[in-house]
């Protein structure tokens, strides 16, 4: 079986080799750039499982980085930033990241935000679907069409849809989509959950114009409810 290729985008070299330290450690394969314009030509060619991307980097910065994978890829990405600003979090999720660390951090903690991702884009059981009216998801292949047409999501965004359309109508607390999205619990993550939601709610509207899939729940959370037809 071949390990997980594991792409650090990092300019300070202590840290990276810090970190691959670890991933290697952990059984993962390590690629490692400095530079953020360094990024895209190399993704021309190579094909990591998941890339850690420094949001403070020369020739392209980590948000402009991210924000060029999503054009044309939805792998993994988990921001590393030495901002503490929440909107650079946010910010950051709504590029499309799937998570964030905070310097400093423990290699420890990384290691493990990226086994609970890579888990999280897995293949499921095969021919395991979920329908919700118009909006069908395919969980072993990953993808999600609304009336035929492909919904692309990010494997957080996707996760979360695949939480909330296997029980539709019931109201779940953001805590609980972080426990059972992230596969850990994080304070202050919950928060950014109305980010990823943001960003389904507009990415399904596009294809269904005007209508409410995801209802927000005031002081509790979320929850999904199925699609009318057009024109009801």
């Amino acid at each position: 079986m071949n390990s997980e290729h594991v792409l650090i985008v990092e300019d300070e070299d202590k840290i990276a080799a810090f970190l691959r330290d670890y991933l290697e450690k952990s059984g993962c394969s390590v690629s490692h750039l400095t530079r953020g314009d360094q990024v895209i030509p190399f993704l021309k060619h190579k094909s990591p499982d998941i890339i850690l991307l420094d949001i403070m980097l020369p020739g392209m910065d980590g948000m402009e980085v991210c924000r060029e994978i999503r054009k044309s890829s939805r792998v993994p990405i988990i921001m590393i930033t030495a901002r503490v600003e929440e909107i650079d979090r946010l910010l950051g999720l709504e590029l499309g990241a799937d998570d964030y660390v905070c310097k400093p951090f423990s290699p420890r903690e990384v290691v493990a935000r990226v086994k609970a991702v890579l888990r999280r884009v897995q293949p499921v059981s095969e021919g395991s679907t979920l329908k919700v009216g118009s909006i069908v998801m395919h969980e072993d292949i990953h993808e999600v069409t609304v009336d035929g047409e492909e919904l692309k999501l990010t494997p957080n965004e996707f996760g979360l849809l695949r939480i909330l359309m296997a029980n539709p109508g019931r109201v779940f607390s953001r805590s609980e989509l972080v426990s059972r999205v992230q596969g850990y619990d994080y304070e202050g993550y919950d928060r950014t959950i109305d980010t990823h939601i943001k960003n389904i709610r507009r990415k399904i509207n596009a294809l269904l114009p005007g209508q409410e899939i995801i209802c927000s729940i005031y002081g509790i959370g979320y929850k999904l409810q199925a699609p009318g037809r057009q024109g009801e």
